[in-house]
Formats: C-alpha cells, sequence, structure tokens
C-alpha cells in the first residue's frame, strides 16, 4: 500500500566551505608533506584493525613510508575496571550511575610513537589516540544505534565496550559507561579535529576537513534543522509508520520512532546520493549552546540538550509495559543524572476503543500491587492492572501530563507523540502483560 503521507527518513543538509569526500585515500591526499603523527580516534565500535590497514595501504599506496601504533593496546592492564561507576544498589544487573571517568583513565601512561623520518608518517589509532600529542588529528565516528542494535539482535559483537577487547558486547556497560565517557571525550577533543570520518560504510568512508564541520555545525545551529529519525521495533510495535509513511524497518514494525533522542541523534551532511557523513547531534549544542538553546536553558542544563521527541505506534499492536520514571532526587542521589524524565503524550491517533494507562486509582493498595508483580513474575499469575492504574480513553489531540514517579503506560491502538526530557535511560517497568522476550 502506498505511504499516505510524504516522509524523509534520511534529511540532509550541504556542507558549509567544502566537499564531503569518500574513500581514506582522498583523505589521504589532503596531509600535508614532511612526518607526521597521526592520531586516528573515536569510539570502540569500530573495527579498528580495518580502519589502520585501510589508512596505512592508503599512505603507501601515496608513496609514504608508514608505522602504525594502536592504543588500545597499551591501555593498563584490567583498566575496564576503572571506568564504571558503582551501582545503587551494589550488583544491580540493570542500572548503574552514569560513568564520570575519562578515556585517559584507560592508560597508566599514554603512549608515545617515534617520530618518522623523512615523508611517513606514524598512525596512531584506537579510543584515546588524541592524547597522544599528535600533528594531525581525526576522528573516525560510528552512529551509536550500529553498536546498540548488534546487540540487541543479539550478535554480542566482541571489542563494542571500552576497554574490554576480548569480550561480547554489553548493553548496560554500552549505555551507562562507555558512551558517557567516550561522549566526553568526543566532545573535548572535537575542536581540535583536522578531519571528520563517518564509518557507516567502512570501506569507503565519508569525510569532511575540521574547518567544513566547524563551518557546517555553526551553520545548522543557526537554522531549523532535522535529525535523522531511527525506529526501534518491539514485541507491542505497530504498524502505522509502515501503513503512513511508507517506512518499515526489517524487524516489522514502528514501536519507536525517534525523531530527535539528543545523544544518540545525528544530522546528516552532504548530498542525496553522494557520501554523507553523520554529524552527532550534541556537537551543535556543544560549540553553540546558545544558538539551540538560548541562555536561561544553557545555565540550567548545560550542554545537554533537554528535550526529546518520538513516537510510540501501538497502531496493530499490544500495550506497553506499566513503567514509572524515578523522581527527580532518586534520580540525582542513585543515578547520578542532574535531571530526571518527566513526560508528555500527545495523542496523534488513536483506534476505537483505544486507552491511556496513567497514575494510581483511588483504591490502589501499593503493596498488594507490589506482590502481586512478583507473582507475575514468579508463576506468571496476570496482575489486575485496573485494580491499581486508571484507564483514560485516547481522544485525537488530547495531551496527557506525566510527572516523574507516575505509573503509565501508553494502550494498544495509539500513535502517541512523546515529548519528554531527554534521559531516557532508567525507565523502571514493573508489569509487561506476561510477555517474553525474543529468548522465550
Amino acid at each position: 500500500m502506498p505511504a499516505s503521507r510524504s516522509y524523509d527518513p534520511h534529511p540532509s543538509y550541504e556542507p558549509v566551505g567544502g566537499p564531503v569526500v569518500a574513500g581514506w585515500a582522498a583523505a589521504v591526499a589532503e596531509l600535508a608533506p614532511g612526518p607526521l603523527v597521526l592520531a586516528v580516534d573515536g569510539p570502540a565500535a569500530l573495527d579498528w584493525d580495518a580502519l589502520a590497514d585501510g589508512i596505512t595501504g592508503s599512505l603507501r599506496a601515496a608513496g609514504r613510508g608508514t608505522t602504525a601504533l594502536d592504543v588500545r593496546r597499551h591501555y593498563a592492564p584490567e583498566a575496564h575496571e576503572r571506568l564504571p561507576a558503582d551501582a545503587v544498589p551494589a550488583g544491580d544487573p540493570f542500572f548503574t550511575p552514569l560513568s564520570e571517568a575519562r578515556v585517559g583513565d584507560l592508560f597508566d601512561i599514554v603512549p608515545r610513537p617515534e617520530r618518522p623520518a623523512g615523508d611517513g608518517v606514524a598512525v596512531v589509532f584506537g579510543p584515546g589516540a588524541a592524547l597522544c600529542g599528535p600533528d594531525v588529528l581525526w576522528y573516525a565516528d560510528l552512529p551509536k544505534r550500529f553498536a546498540e542494535g548488534a546487540i540487541a539482535r543479539g550478535e554480542t559483537p566482541v571489542g563494542v565496550n571500552l576497554g574490554r577487547g576480548d569480550a561480547p558486547g554489553d548493553l548496560v556497560r554500552l549505555f551507562y559507561t562507555d558512551w558517557p565517557v567516550l561522549d566526553r571525550h568526543r566532545d573535548a577533543v572535537a575542536a581540535g579535529v583536522d578531519r571528520w570520518f563517518d564509518l557507516q560504510d567502512p570501506h569507503t568512508p565519508a569525510s569532511v576537513s575540521g574547518d567544513v564541520l566547524r563551518a557546517t555545525v555553526a551553520h545548522l545551529a543557526r537554522g531549523p534543522v532535522r535529525t535523522r529519525p531511527y525506529f526501534n521495533s518491539t514485541p507491542w510495535g505497530g504498524q502505522w509508520g509502515a501503513r503512513e509513511l511508507g517506512f518499515t524497518p526489517q524487524a516489522g514494525n514502528t514501536a519507536l520512532g525517534y525523531e530527535l533522542i539528543a545523544p544518540e541523534a545525528g544530522v546528516l551532511v552532504g548530498a542525496d546520493g553522494g557520501p554523507q557523513v553523520e554529524v552527532p547531534f550534541p556537537l551543535l549544542c556543544v560549540w553553540h549552546p546558545e544558538d539551540m538553546l538560548g541562555e536561561p536553558v544553557h545555565r540550567r542544563f548545560g550542554t545537554s540538550f533537554p528535550i526529546r521527541f518520538d513516537y510510540l505506534d501501538t497502531m496493530g499492536g499490544g500495550n506497553l509495559s506499566l513503567h514509572l520514571h524515578p523522581q527527580e532526587r532518586y534520580m540525582r542521589e542513585v543515578f547520578g543524572h542532574p535531571y530526571t524524565q518527566h513526560e508528555t503524550y500527545y495523542v496523534t491517533a488513536a483506534q476505537e476503543g483505544a486507552q491511556v494507562l496513567l497514575g494510581l486509582t483511588e483504591a490502589a493498595d501499593v503493596d498488594l500491587m507490589r506482590r502481586q508483580v512478583e507473582d507475575a513474575i514468579d508463576d506468571g499469575t496476570p496482575m489486575p492492572v485496573e485494580d491499581h492504574v486508571q484507564s483514560h480513553p485516547a481522544t485525537v489531540g488530547q495531551l496527557f501530563m506525566i510527572p516523574a514517579g507516575t505509573p503509565h503506560a501508553s494502550g494498544a491502538g495509539n500513535l502517541v507523540l512523546e515529548v519528554s526530557a531527554t534521559p531516557y535511560l532508567y525507565s523502571l517497568r514493573f508489569y509487561d502483560w506476561l510477555r517474553k522476550d525474543a529468548a522465550g
């Protein structure tokens, strides 16, 4: 069935001041003559060995001698244990506070390459390479959805977590440790980057010069900009996105349509049909906070873009799990996040009889509710949700306010635009309608 609405899943913008180029050879051709130390930094999820082979091979093809130094081999023993924050409560398998560590904490001593002779290039690569004091700094990036998706699909890629090169990928580690550490590092070094790469095509990476990156980000920060949306599929997901937008991910439903979730969002730079670089959205806020946020919001939230927009699609799907988000003090003291996740649901479309579950009933017994949740987990006894949680008719155009600490869920048959505070990692889910996960 053709889509009934026009929807662009890949909005893009022209670079300012120079082109987006494709391939390692084109980037190597831009290097100055003479001996150079070239550092290539970026996230742990990259195939760093293939990247190093691509760069050194292009250098040799250009007639330049080269050596390679992998900084990952110089991390301190058990360095990965230095990065996570202590879980509260200890041993919690699902949540930890956001790490406040730095990439530099992985090293006892940052390695320094020998300076090459003649026209040679010493290539230093891996997360933390920028710390070696290079002549030229490249940053190779890969959008976060690639690592997250690979782990969620059960592929458990080895080396995707920072400092754990021999271990299968772990989502908890990725969300709460690796990304905060790597984001902090990226934001610290980005202003000095000489070339920025997008490794979505690892064989022919796209790149822009650092000057073009900065000019383009400055331009984007001053005008309307739309990030590249992405969709996640879930057991409760619906089909509105496929039917109305003509957009269906491989997993088969459009449960979560993220239009903007700042920590993971990117802006596509480059012409349609040509090479494109997906620039991390947080760079716009880090480099131009008052253009993006305004002075009062910048003062309150720093460079954290505090609002997110996503669609919850249960058209032809099921109920969301019942859940709530921590209140502000708990969020700050237990999880270390400076603000919490208040939400709103705006009902964009609804089937007849659709409901929004929100708030406790007057007769709710929280102790009984907890016992019934535990029974559901232990022996599959359904919880009588209607005894504890209010149900409201979903009316198109209605806005539901959802303060942190309030039990809630969108029911089946809705398309809800969720406009909420940006924190998204601390959803405390307590009842999922006895659904099984992919592993049964």
